[in-house]
Formats: structure tokens, C-alpha cells, sequence
């Protein structure tokens, strides 16, 4: 080529995708997935209720990651291998089963962002897996977190508030369906029920949602199947608490070796983060961003007005139904206080994943008596999670006492992972059980005296222990030490009451 030839190479230009139009939404089936089963099928009953086609794909699993390790790029974290993985697998099922025109037929509708991790690129790397796979143009809708749905118009998924909000109503029922299932199934005295009411609740949430009834009812019809099962606070178990990558930590499949139900079967009760948890950072990462601009954008404070509003309104409804349960599961913590447990730390606006989320939950679940051990899990090598790990280094140093063990998941290697965590959970077991035996010596009971009360007197699943120890086995023991004071306190106000009348007696008879 001669040296004065010019190269001039065109401008990428991302390439035009066929959306979801209004004409194809009641021939059209939206898939989704990634969340807990409890949320993908309360979702999917929202979903219908607004009129769409919709589907929840099953929990991912180890199959699903290797497709998607089939169809991937390399390098890619496990969230993308087994969501894209799950979709193809699904794929081709239906493919399998007789299914034409799925192409036509379906489209599959997930979440994007930005930012310092692999998560941007989910997006391209579905569409990549899914060309490989066979099931070229096959429509992704992308539902970003910091923007709305990008179609115009003539979408085929109208982005109205009553979208978001029926949205919204069925995260916090699956957050508060779960919560309570965690809460109470290491103490059932009827193995499985807390399952059987766990499949019961989330059919009458469903169908509230599908139906358009009122969730609150809904909700108070589960209080009454959750008050059915009786428990056992006498069994000392530590507290487990669940945080690290959103993905990783929210899963309840292979993804994460399923840590929940194994924490369980290992002796300890799991705290697993809600999802709603989310929803309210997101509120205050853009109101400290609001904040920022004020210097140089007046419109700034009426931003920041709107987002405190939405935000007070979304734990309004989140409290509301935390009342049909009987106020069991726990209030969303306040964020403005999570960053300031982390501040000293980790600078809070670092974004990226749980940013410093990951640290202050872990010395506010600490300090507060929440829980015995907290797990980070995440993805292998997810770069924020990682970050934070390195930071816990310093905060395990500086609290001393506290119980950290971080995880990476990487589809294998769980043998290795597990018994890192069972050693972890030794010393978050011999904790629990030191903390009841200087309880018991406190109030001058005996563990038999206290086991032989909750089999005499079993409470309810949806009774609210009082929270002055971490384990719930102390929380019950300081109730039951609280009650025989009160009665002691009583005998003997009595007793001096009837010496007293005795006396006046005697005194009026010598009249």
C-alpha cells in the first residue's frame, strides 16, 4: 500500500434490535429470572396482572452454568453463566418439546446498569450465547436501573407508575414471605411446615397480585397460616447473616452452593438481605448525588424532594405490610446510617455492586447483636465485592470479636468453600451457646427448665420474641426470665397484701 494511502475505519455503531411492540405483547411470552423463586413467581403474578404474558424461568443450576460457560466468553463472572445459561437451557426445551417461532413467541426482560463490573456487559453477552446457541435476534428487553425500558412510544411494556408500583409490591411480599420462612424454619417443632406454608402463602399472594385484589389481605391470610406453626425457641442456634454480590447473595440454587438451606442443615439460622433493601439505596445513592450538584444545578432540590417523598412512601407500604404480618418481619435499616457505620472505611460514594454496603452491614450487624457470623459471597472475581473484602481485613481488626468469612463461588470447589465457613460457624456456635449459659445464670435457670417450658407451652411462628441478645434462644429465655420475675414480684406483692389485711383485722378485732 502506498504510504500516502489513508485507513479509515467507520464508527461502531451498535447494532438495530427489534423490540417489543404493542401489537406483539398477547402473542408474546416475557421470561425473566434471577431473583429468589419466591420473587420470580410473585413477579410472574404481578406480570399477568397488568395484562402481560409472563414466566418465570426455574432456579438456575449447575447445568445452567455449564451451557453457559459453553456459549460465553471467557472471563465472564458465574451471575452471567447461569442466567444466560438458565435461558438457554429453557430455550431449548421448548425447542425440544415441539416449539416454532420461539424467537416470535418469547423474549426474555432483565435488568442493566453500569459501573465498575461485568454486569454492563450482561446484555451483549446474552445476545452473543443466545446466537451461538441457535436462537439468533432472539429479543432481550433491558430494564435499566439508573434509566427506563429503551423503546419509544409503540412499546409493547408500558413503563407507567402503576408498572413499577405492582412491581414493587411484589418484591416486598417475597421479601417478607422469606424472611419469615428463614425466621422460623430452624425452630419448627413440625418438620416441613414452614415449607408447606411458605408454597401456601406465596399461591394467595399470587393470585392477589394476578387478580388485582388487595395484597394487604392477602398478606393477612399467610399471618394466619405462619401463626399455625409452632416453635421451639429452646434450641440454641447462631445467627447466620447473608450479604456480599446481589446475585450471589439472593440466589437460593447452585449458584451459591445453595449456602442458605446448607447453613440450616449445619445448625444456624440464616439473615438473608432483601431485595427492597435495594430499592431504598438506590433511592439514597441518587439523592447524595442530588446533593452534589446542588452547587451548580438549582433544579437539584426538587429532585431531591421527589426522590425523599418516593422513598418515604416505599417504606410506608413496606411497613404497612410488615402490620398484616404482625410487624414479625424486621424494618428496612435506614441507609443514611449503614453509610455512616461504613464511612471510616470505605468511602460511600464509591459505587459499584453493594458498594459500601457490604461494610456497614457488617459492623452494624455486629454491634447491633444481630447476628453471630456474617458470609460475603460473591462471584470469583467480581472486582467490587472484592474491594470490600479488602477492606473487612481492617474492620475484623478493629471490632476483634466480630465473625467474618468471605467466599467466592466459582460453580465448583464447594467441598473447600463449606468447610471454610463450618469453621467459621464452630466458633459462631460456641458463641451462641456462652451467651445463653450467662443468661441462664442471670435469671437462675436451667436449660431443662427452659426446654421443658416451650414444649409445655409451644408459642407461634409469628410471636415476636424481644431483641436484647443475638440468638433467639437468649431472646426467649430473657422473655421467660421476664415473665417469672414479674410472677415472683406479684406472689410477693400479694403476700404483703394479705399480711396487711390480716393485721387490720386483728388490730379491729382488739377495738
Amino acid at each position: 500500500m502506498h504510504p500516502s494511502a489513508t485507513l479509515t475505519t467507520p464508527h461502531y455503531k451498535r447494532p438495530s434490535e427489534r423490540l417489543l411492540t404493542k401489537e406483539e405483547r398477547n402473542s408474546t411470552t416475557l421470561l425473566f429470572g434471577g431473583l429468589t423463586y419466591t420473587h420470580d413467581y410473585l413477579i410472574e403474578g404481578a406480570l399477568r396482572g397488568l395484562g402481560y404474558n409472563a414466566r418465570c424461568l426455574p432456579v438456575p443450576d449447575n447445568n445452567s452454568l455449564a451451557i453457559g460457560r459453553e456459549y460465553g466468553n471467557r472471563g465472564q463472572c458465574n451471575p452471567t453463566y447461569y442466567t444466560v445459561g438458565n435461558l438457554i437451557k429453557y430455550l431449548q426445551h421448548l425447542k425440544e418439546n415441539g416449539e416454532e417461532n420461539i424467537g416470535e413467541r418469547y423474549a426474555f426482560i432483565t435488568a442493566g446498569s453500569c459501573g465498575p463490573c461485568r454486569f454492563g456487559m450482561y446484555e451483549a453477552e446474552y445476545r452473543k450465547a443466545l446466537r451461538d446457541a441457535g436462537f439468533p435476534g432472539f429479543r432481550i428487553l433491558l430494564l435499566q436501573q439508573s434509566g427506563s425500558l429503551n423503546q419509544g412510544s409503540e412499546s409493547g411494556i408500558e413503563l407507567t407508575p402503576r408498572f413499577f408500583i405492582t412491581l414493587l409490591k411484589a418484591l416486598m411480599a417475597g421479601d417478607m414471605i422469606n424472611e419469615l420462612g428463614y425466621k422460623i424454619r430452624p425452630y419448627e417443632t413440625e418438620s416441613g411446615e414452614t415449607d408447606r406454608c411458605i408454597k401456601e402463602g406465596r399461591d394467595i399472594l399470587y393470585t392477589a397480585l394476578k387478580e388485582k385484589t388487595p395484597l394487604r389481605k392477602g398478606l393477612r391470610r399467610v399471618n394466619g397460616l405462619f401463626s399455625s406453626i409452632h416453635v421451639d425457641y429452646s434450641r440454641i442456634k447462631p445467627k447466620v447473616k447473608i450479604t456480599g454480590e446481589f446475585w450471589a447473595m439472593t440466589t437460593e440454587g447452585e449458584g451459591n452452593y445453595q449456602l442458605q438451606r446448607w447453613l440450616e442443615s449445619e445448625g444456624a439460622e440464616v439473615i438473608v438481605e432483601p431485595v427492597s433493601n435495594w430499592i431504598t439505596y438506590i433511592f439514597w445513592e441518587h439523592i447524595e448525588r442530588a446533593r452534589e450538584r446542588m452547587r451548580v444545578k438549582k433544579g437539584s432540590v426538587k429532585v431531591i424532594i421527589g426522590l425523599k417523598i418516593a422513598n418515604l412512601i416505599f417504606n410506608s407500604y413496606y411497613n404497612v405490610y410488615r402490620a398484616a404480618l404482625n410487624f414479625r418481619p424486621e424494618p428496612l435499616p435506614s441507609q443514611q446510617k449503614i453509610a455512616d457505620y461504613a464511612r471510616d472505611y470505605y468511602n460511600p460514594y464509591i459505587s459499584g455492586g453493594e458498594g459500601h454496603m457490604e461494610i456497614g452491614k457488617h459492623i452494624m450487624y455486629f454491634l447491633r447483636k444481630k447476628a453471630h457470623l456474617v458470609v460475603s459471597v460473591k462471584p470469583f472475581g467480581c472486582m467490587p465485592s472484592t474491594q470490600s473484602d479488602g477492606v473487612q481485613a481492617k474492620v475484623v481488626t478493629d471490632l476483634r470479636d466480630s465473625l467474618f468469612a468471605s467466599i467466592e463461588t466459582s460453580g465448583d470447589s464447594d467441598v473447600n468453600v463449606k468447610s471454610r465457613v463450618q469453621m467459621k460457624l464452630y466458633e459462631a456456635k460456641e458463641r451462641a451457646k456462652k451467651e445463653v449459659m450467662g443468661i441462664l445464670d442471670k435469671h437462675g435457670l436451667t436449660m431443662k427448665q427452659v426446654e421443658e417450658c416451650s414444649r409445655k407451652n409451644p408459642l407461634s411462628g409469628m410471636v415476636k420474641l424481644p431483641h436484647c441478645y443475638t440468638s433467639a434462644a437468649g431472646n426467649f429465655i430473657h422473655m421467660m426470665g421476664k415473665s417469672s420475675a414479674n410472677r415472683r414480684d406479684a406472689e410477693a406483692l400479694s403476700m404483703k397484701i394479705n399480711q396487711i389485711t390480716e393485721k387490720i383485722k386483728r388490730i379491729a378485732n382488739r377495738l
